[in-house]
């Protein structure tokens, strides 16, 4: 199966595909233990998906885990608008105090709001109740550590090794741990947010826009009709009650913000807005209804960025060049990490990035904390707008199109697929390339990414140029060069 995805704006963006390196564990496709946390859809058998059970497992396993490190003996959580939230919270929280550990709980939230928490509260950790993009059944829990951090993948790999042990003490009754309810994270994170020297609300205040924003029935509603207001913004809310109940596949794809493209239209407003469930990826619609692209959310804020404050900047492998290409435009050096947040955060700390993310819409400001950040990247955005006195369109077209195609080659038992990226590595060693994360080669025409699936028995092909024909044939050209080295079809 081969997908074309244009990174035009009137063709959208790309899927967003769980990395496989990332996976520890996988059970029936409905339970994922991973390096960063358990993930899973609510109801069924105990181990073979997100029951109660597994929660309280898995919770304690690394409330344990923390206490064996000598961590600080006190958790920040929070979780997004899912239904069985308030369930999976007060499992959480059980768990947690009968290990002794103090819990600070700020019921409804973001992820960033979360991330920025834990070291406001002087705490060991961090659980974020969050499925990210995934449908209203799933639900999940992402570990932080004490600096509101994704715990790294030796952390992760230590964690699950305590969890398949299953040894782990509780406290005794005179050592239970305490709970608190603290509210005020949203509008602490707002405050933040606003006082960045990359957000000039004065500016913003003055255009006076109108924003249509999708909350996807989850806490966008809560943290972003004040941080528009805040900017001086009329918002146009759609799926604004956060009870879960998604309106449509929570994912900001472009096959999902069909009715946000109306609304935009129809409002005449200046800008549209979707973000997932926990807000940390960021969508936007211009104001011609057409998509600005997810992949050049993170393109937009850089470009405003490097132009206040030049330097270096990180994405992953797999996302678009154009971050490459504004980069060198403002006389910054570009880095490419490992597919997956937390290998973004650790090259950005590497090369002391001014602004990285994800291309599904994950912009990271390292002046505000080390997490992807929907609130912050729009406030950026709409500053850019604002002082530059464009519309969303034709700052979109000042960027250059790219086009990715996603492809696929079928695995059988007998491919030795380490052998078939050295080959492969080997073949193309006069070019640009990458061994981090799979094979990435960089061609002048574009790239080609080669990824081997833990989920299924493929590898997946990412190609990216400036044509969709030429996208096509660098992923057709790498699978030819594949059939040459294997000797079969693929």
């Amino acid at each position: 199966m081969v997908c074309l995805t244009s990174l035009a704006p009137e063709c959208g963006s790309q899927v967003s595909l769980l990395p496989y390196h990332q996976i520890f564990k996988l059970i029936d496709l409905t339970l994922i233990k991973s390096i960063s946390g358990i993930r899973g859809t609510i109801g069924g058998k105990a181990g073979d998906n997100l029951t109660p059970q597994d929660v309280v497992e898995c919770t304690a396993a690394f409330g344990y885990w923390l206490l064996k490190q000598g961590a600080a003996p006190k958790v920040v959580i929070g979780r997004d608008g899912r239904i069985s939230g308030p369930l999976v919270s007060q499992l959480v929280t059980a768990a947690l105090l009968g290990l002794g550990i103090d819990v600070v709980d700020l019921g409804p939230s973001t992820t960033p709001a979360v991330e920025m928490a834990v070291p406001a509260e002087k705490a060991g950790a961090g659980i974020i109740i969050t499925a990210s993009h995934n449908p209203k059944h799933w639900n999940a829990l992402k570990f932080l550590n004490h600096k509101g951090e994704f715990i790294s993948a030796a952390d992760g790999e230590a964690l699950l090794r305590l969890l398949d042990e299953g040894n782990i003490e509780y406290a005794a009754v005179e050592n239970l741990g305490t709970y608190r309810q603290q509210g005020g994270y949203l509008e602490h994170h707002i405050e933040k947010i606003l006082a960045l020297p990359f957000v000039d609300a004065a500016a913003v205040r003055g255009q006076g826009y109108k924003v249509a924003v999708d909350c996807i029935n989850s806490t966008g509603a809560l943290a972003l009709p004040p941080l528009l207001e805040a900017l001086g913004c009329e918002a146009v809310l759609l799926n604004a009650e956060p009870n879960g109940a998604f309106a449509h596949n929570p994912e900001p794809l472009p096959q999902h913000l069909q009715e946000l493209c109306q609304v935009v239209q129809q409002e005449q407003a200046a800008l549209g807005v979707a973000v997932d469930p926990d807000v940390d990826r960021l969508a936007l619609v211009c104001e011609d209804g057409r998509l600005f692209g997810e992949e050049y959310t993170l393109v937009a804020v850089a470009d405003y960025i490097l132009r206040q404050k030049p330097g270096n900047t990180v994405s992953n492998l797999s996302s678009t060049r154009a971050l490459r290409d504004v980069t060198r435009r403002h006389g910054g050096q570009y880095f490419a990490s490992a597919v997956g947040e937390v290998n973004v955060v650790a090259k950005m700390k590497e090369v002391d990035a001014v602004i990285g993310g994800e291309g599904n819409g994950g912009v990271i400001v390292p002046g505000l904390h080390y997490g992807r950040d929907a609130l912050a990247g729009l406030a950026i955005f709409l500053t850019s707008l604002a002082q530059s006195g464009k519309t969303a369109s034709s700052l979109r077209a000042s960027f250059p199109d790219y086009y990715m195609v996603k492809d696929k080659a079928e695995l059988t038992p007998e491919i030795d697929v380490d052998f078939l990226l050295k080959q492969l590595e080997e073949r193309y060693k006069e070019e640009d390339y990458s061994t981090i994360d799979g094979l990435k080669i960089d061609f002048d025409r574009g790239w080609v990414h080669l990824r081997k699936s833990n989920t299924e028995p493929i590898i997946r092909i990412y190609s990216e140029s400036d044509s969709p024909e030429a996208a096509q044939e660098l992923a057709g050209q790498m699978k030819r060069a594949m059939e040459e080295v294997l000797g079969i079809r693929v």
